[in-house]
């Protein structure tokens, strides 16, 4: 498969001539095909599916997929509290002067059930690598053996410790920023707005990638991108029964960001979506409804994108474009706090 991802756009592209998919006025990335059709075929049918397989197939796939291991200036494996008890974080921080750092706290994605410091760590190199800044990855505990409230609960812990007590880590706790992906992007966004709702200092920053937004998963694009393009609608039902499994929690706003009537005074953010993702309108209405709020912000689309395609860089270039992208506009946010 490795072999296979170095190979050129363009050979995937004549691969895929007169083949490649269309859809909502969009080409979908022919190697983005080529991996749904891969995926598809080596999925189990969810009725066959276990806990334990996704999350081995996961881990698998960002072995494969996620692009060479970059150098960067350390990497620390420690435990902080929470309210579950230890929470495993991993530090990744550039080469450095010995100089206070600003810091990214990294919810990794996995429909919060799966995911790992480990299946997003060559994501959070990137980020280091390109921006220059600290990345604090957390491993928050996961559905179904830790449901709603537990990741949120964790990952507000994580934020809270990078703010109080980050310095003994070499970190600038008046730079503090949060991000994520998919899930994770979630609850960066229930971060953001629990800071608001507890009265504690916000985070300087939101980076939210292609983040679910609201438990219902009414948008259109659910129903556009349903089947056939990695996530599909069957599967976010499956994560959402181990995550929500009481569909009275599904407006809750520290589950579903996106309900929250006021968000005027949030953290200023960056939204980044995919052309082929179920998740591409709620996040766009989030950002829509964030600007509205008067929220300095801004949101961008890779069209023929897939979900989770940022994780995906050692495969999908644009994967690696959005990270720099987002690497370069926490960069700019830090310079000037």
């Amino acid at each position: 498969m490795k072999i296979i991802a170095s190979l050129p756009d363009g050979l995937f592209n004549l691969l895929y001539i007169a083949r490649r998919i269309k859809k909502d006025k969009q080409l979908l990335n022919a190697k983005a095909q080529f991996l749904c059709s891969i995926v598809e075929k080596q999925s189990l049918p969810i009725e066959e599916e276990t806990v334990e397989n996704a999350r081995l197939q996961m881990e698998n796939l960002s072995d494969l997929l996620s692009g060479e291991a970059v150098h960067i200036g350390s990497i620390e494996d420690f435990t902080i509290d929470g309210p579950l008890g230890d929470i495993p974080v991993r530090l990744y921080k550039p080469e450095t002067d010995n100089s206070l750092l600003p810091v990214l706290v990294y919810y990794h994605g996995g429909g919060f059930i799966r995911g790992s410091i480990n299946s997003h760590d060559g994501l959070c190199r990137r980020l280091v690598q390109f921006g220059g800044f600290a990345v604090l990855s957390v491993d928050y505990h996961l559905a179904p053996e830790s449901p709603f409230p537990a990741a949120v609960d964790d990952a507000y812990a994580a934020y809270d410790w990078a703010r109080l007590n980050g310095q003994s880590k070499g970190l600038d706790t008046g730079k503090v920023a949060v991000g994520g992906d998919s899930s994770g992007g979630n609850l960066a966004a229930v971060v953001a707005q629990d800071t608001l709702r507890n009265g504690t200092p916000s985070p300087v920053f939101q980076l939210l990638l292609y983040p679910t937004t609201d438990a219902n998963f009414t948008a259109p694009s659910h129903r556009t991108f349903a089947n056939g393009f990695f996530l599909t609608a069957e599967r976010m039902h499956w994560y959402r029964g181990h995550y929500l499994p009481d569909p009275d929690l599904w407006n809750d706003e520290r589950a579903s960001p996106g309900l929250k009537e006021d968000l005027e005074g949030l953290a200023p953010a960056l939204i980044i979506t995919a052309g082929f993702d179920p998740l591409r309108d709620e996040a766009e209405d989030y950002a829509k409804r964030l600007k509205e709020s008067g929220v300095p912000m801004g949101v961008i689309r890779y069209e023929g994108m897939v979900h989770g395609f940022m994780s995906l860089s050692g495969l999908l270039e644009k994967g690696d474009e959005a990270i720099r992208t987002s690497a370069d506009t926490l960069k700019t946010v830090f310079s000037k706090v």
